[in-house]
């Protein structure tokens, strides 16, 4: 009993700070959701939040909501029917991170009236995940999943042409070593090139 306590509590410690300063926001304000207003501009000072809310208040039949991609943000195109939101007020929690677009769909309010908006969620508070390459395109770092087999030694040091020559004994081996002879003496006779006499 008392474990399940101190895990309530646990879980409470780290969820609640992420829920309390989770933030709802009502898209344009008082002016709610509507045509000619610039939701570009009413997002431009808002930094949007994993788990933060966005609510499109707006007269029922009059205006609805679509979440669309990028190109039919762009383009204005209108998913089927089915997809949008009709309620007058409805509530989107902002559930991962990313770029996400909003549009009305009704008659040509996005594209005549700019009734759509693009915001950029960033991850919940106080959590952020590891970084990425500055370039899509860069690989990621590797790293060895085995280490080496060999022992780790320093690389040789290159030969420079200016590094001392190297240094030669000054004394003679100790084994197999002995005297030169002795030059021959010019006052000794020369052998006989006849061995006969």
């Amino acid at each position: 009993m008392a474990s399940n306590k101190i895990l309530m509590i646990a879980i409470v410690t780290v969820f609640l700070p992420t829920i309390a300063m989770a933030t709802t926001y009502i898209v344009g304000d008082s002016s709610g959701w509507t045509i000619n207003f610039d939701y570009q501009a009413w997002a431009k000072d808002k930094v949007f939040y994993v788990g933060d809310k966005l609510v499109f208040q707006y007269p029922q039949g009059v205006h609805n909501v679509f979440k669309v991609n990028g190109t039919a943000f762009q383009n204005c195109t209108i998913p089927p029917a089915n997809q949008a939101l009709t309620s007058g007020n409805d509530t989107i929690v902002l559930a991962t991170p990313g770029r996400k677009w909003y549009i009305c769909g009704v008659a040509n309010h996005c594209s005549d009236y700019g009734q759509k908006l693009a915001i950029t969620v960033q991850y919940s508070y106080g959590w952020a995940p590891a970084p990425t390459p500055s370039s899509p395109w860069a690989p990621a770092p590797s790293v060895p999943t085995t280490p080496p087999t060999e022992p780790w030694a320093p690389a040789p040091a290159p030969s420079s042409p200016w590094a001392p020559a190297p240094s030669v004994p000054t004394t003679p081996p100790t084994e197999h070593w002995a005297p030169a002879p002795a030059p021959s003496s010019p006052w000794a006779p020369a052998p006989s090139p006849y061995p006969w006499i």
